[in-house]
């Protein structure tokens, strides 16, 4: 989609257009990533945050992705970096295809899969997803996993010490060749010159031992620590360690398992979280990230959510208080499922000490490498189970009411045969309806996972009793029915009023 200077004799005369035009002019960096400005007088695209002279409107028009900037024939800013921000909160708010598929997209799946794949993920024809997504978005598929290849290069020449060929690799380019075409096409600069050129603020401890390190940025206000307080509440022993401000764990990806550590760096104004991992497979870089920057919900758009929130006078000391407060995703949808169910109505102690017999009895053995894994994974043993494993040996693990451990072990079955999809991509609507009517999942289960797993921006969660007593603390009804109500005004951001609502309670959930 592009709002062009060329479609009417004014462009200021464009309601989308000004805004855009004045959040350029303002050099507003609560903008990095949600569009890009392409100035066809000098052929290049920026940032909105561009240090550059203001052009004029008649020589602007604004793209929602560098994709549909690197068709239009313009190339990347080699001052502001255009891609060197986080992304765009627009594709976890919205749930339309083209939002879907973008989501997909940064997961690597056409670079696996295809576009044929993709479009199989979504439950339409090739030929239908890309006339939608180019409708939406400028361009088609090809086009947005390449932007998406050539935004992965930029940051591992920049951030790591990775010889090149493996940055093509792990990129998902199919030859050094394409990836040399595909950097000097879009940056105006070879990989070398990249690398060497790179600003020092990206410059990062080498990479080295086999491990990959690098840096993702998240858009301000950002509340890490809280994050990493709500990831070591929940932490399973053999699986996850939990170390004040690093949180690491065992996870599995495409290409095979995976160790992967997390801490926070920067500053308040350009905050970040320091990733440093080992993988069966370069090619899981990728979709690592993304299921990182879904963990931390690094895209939030936390400026307009703290406005919202705290214009209601019952929320404004907490949002006072946890500036920038996050949703936190997950990792694995599947883990995430069973998470839920084994959850419900008991407190967060009891789930962890479930969750770890249940990996301790049926996780996977994590065989360590020649060498050791990440800074701070000396306790990892296993990765958590699959739903294959739950399904076959759950009922001899679990323990609890027979109803539950049934409920359990249905969805285990239908995880594993395909009969149910949990993921990122799903439709939310879609996913909740086929959570709802499995016998055992009620309103809260399903409205949980919708929340971690689709990234639900507007989900309140009424039935929970520790959300309750948060909500009676700050002075808001503790009915499910009353808070129902008073919710409304909270919206879109209702699953980030929960978060204030927990943390009110001090909630382990």
């Amino acid at each position: 989609m592009t709002i062009s200077a060329t479609r009417i004799e004014d462009p200021l005369d464009d309601p989308v257009f000004a805004e855009r035009y004045r959040a350029m002019q303002a050099r507003d960096a609560r903008f990095d990533g949600q569009f890009v400005t392409g100035v066809h007088s000098t052929g290049i695209y920026c940032r909105p945050s561009c240090p550059a002279v203001a052009p004029k409107p008649g020589n602007v028009s604004f793209y929602l992705t560098a994709a549909a900037a690197h068709d239009a024939g313009l190339r990347a800013c080699k001052r502001c970096l255009p891609d060197a921000v986080p992304g765009s909160p627009e594709w976890d708010l919205r749930d339309d295809l083209a939002a879907r598929a973008m989501r997909l997209i940064a997961d690597g799946v056409v670079e696996r899969e295809g576009v044929p794949g993709l479009a199989a993920h979504l439950g339409y024809t090739p030929r239908h997803l890309t006339r939608v997504v180019t409708a939406e978005l400028g361009v088609g598929p090809l086009a947005l996993a390449r932007a998406h290849r050539a935004q992965t290069a930029r940051v591992l020449l920049t951030s790591t010490d990775l010889p090149t060929a493996d940055v093509a690799f792990a990129a998902g380019f199919g030859s050094v060749r394409q990836f040399n075409d595909t950097v000097k096409a879009v940056y105006e600069r070879t990989p070398r010159q990249l690398r060497l050129t790179a600003r020092s603020a990206e410059r990062r401890v080498p990479s080295g031992d086999g491990l990959v390190r690098l840096r993702l940025p998240a858009r301000a206000l950002f509340d890490a620590a809280g994050v990493f307080a709500w990831l070591a509440a929940r932490a399973v022993d053999g699986v996850e360690v939990a170390d004040g401000g690093r949180f690491t764990r065992s996870l599995r990806l495409p290409g095979g398992p995976a160790v992967v550590s997390l801490e926070s760096s920067g500053d308040e104004r350009s905050p970040a979280i320091e990733v440093e991992a080992r993988l069966a497979s370069l090619t899981d870089l990728p979709p690592l990230v993304a299921r990182v920057r879904r963990l931390f919900d690094l895209d939030a758009d936390a400026v307009a959510i703290d406005a919202a929130l705290g214009a209601d006078p019952a929320l404004a000391a907490s949002v006072a208080a946890h500036p920038g407060l996050r949703m936190p995703g997950c990792l694995d949808a599947h883990e995430l499922v069973f998470r839920a169910l084994i959850g419900q109505q008991i407190s967060v102690r009891a789930a962890r000490t479930t969750l770890s017999r249940l990996a301790a009895e049926l996780g996977e053995p994590l065989v360590p490498g020649d060498r050791p894994g990440p800074v701070g994974g000396e306790g990892l043993l296993r990765l958590f189970p699959t739903a294959s494993a739950i399904a076959e040996h759950g009922i001899d693990v679990l323990r609890g009411p027979a109803t539950r451990i049934r409920t359990i072990i249905d969805v285990a079955s239908r995880l594993d045969s395909g009969e149910l999809v949990v993921s990122a991509d799903r439709d939310r609507g879609e996913l909740y309806r086929d959570l709802i009517v499995i016998p055992g999942i009620g309103r809260w289960t399903a409205g949980y996972v919708a929340m971690r797993v689709t990234r639900a921006p507007d989900i309140l969660l009424t039935s929970d009793l520790a959300l309750r007593a948060g909500a009676e603390r700050l002075g808001l009804p503790g009915s499910a029915a009353e808070l129902d109500a008073l919710g409304a005004a909270w919206a879109p951001w209702r699953s980030y009023a929960s978060m204030h609502l927990w943390r009110a309670a001090a909630a382990e959930i």
